[in-house]
């Protein structure tokens, strides 16, 4: 899918705020830990930082915990989080080490939070969702081609959203700061941008 970026601006992709907090030092530290890992390679540091989000943080449907986290650090210390969640963790991860990264959505049965990034010299943005793995989704990291967790089906009203955000969404923002409990954040979470 071929995103439209909200901003020309490209350091709004490589900055930090309250939710992308990638100078906090538990981000910074796994972020070391990673890059050493890669061996300074920023492809392989992309790989490693998506894997990482995807299988170490688990997403907390799957493994039935209510709490909530919404930082990227708070991610990256609880380990858990819904798909939201671990984009900011993902986003602030490749931020942290220089590799421009947004936030994209897709309308299925529910709001569905991903990430988009672009390797330095590039000039595309691919999607990665580190949703995580479980039986009938198996997203993989790729530069070449999409494969996401999730297929959107316009036939069922589903829908990829097209804009690339420098910020999470103020919609899921607003949801994940206010909700009490994964279960409340449902009721609050809207189903479209």
């Amino acid at each position: 899918m071929r995103l439209t970026p909200v901003t020309a601006d490209d350091s709004a992709y490589l900055a930090a705020d309250e939710a992308v907090d990638h100078t906090h030092p538990r981000v910074r530290e796994t972020a070391d830990r990673l890059m050493a890992g890669a061996e300074g390679d920023l492809a392989a540091y992309a790989r490693g930082a998506y894997e990482f989000v995807r299988d170490a943080v688990p997403h907390s449907a799957d493994v039935d915990d209510w709490r909530l986290t919404w930082r990227a650090s708070d991610v990256l210390t609880q380990r858990i989080g819904i798909c939201h969640s671990k984009s900011h963790a993902l986003v602030a991860l490749l931020r942290a080490e220089g590799i421009p990264a947004g936030f994209c959505y897709q309308k299925l049965n529910v709001l569905h939070g991903m990430i988009a990034l672009r390797l330095p010299g590039s000039t595309r943005w691919v999607r990665q969702d580190a949703r995580g793995n479980k039986p009938g989704v198996d997203a993989q990291f790729s530069l070449d081609r999409e494969q996401l967790a999730f297929a959107a089906w316009p036939e069922k009203g589903e829908c990829d959203y097209p804009l690339l955000y420098a910020e999470p969404h103020p919609v899921v923002l607003r949801a994940l700061r206010h909700a009490t409990d994964r279960a409340h954040l449902w009721h609050l979470l809207d189903v479209a941008l």
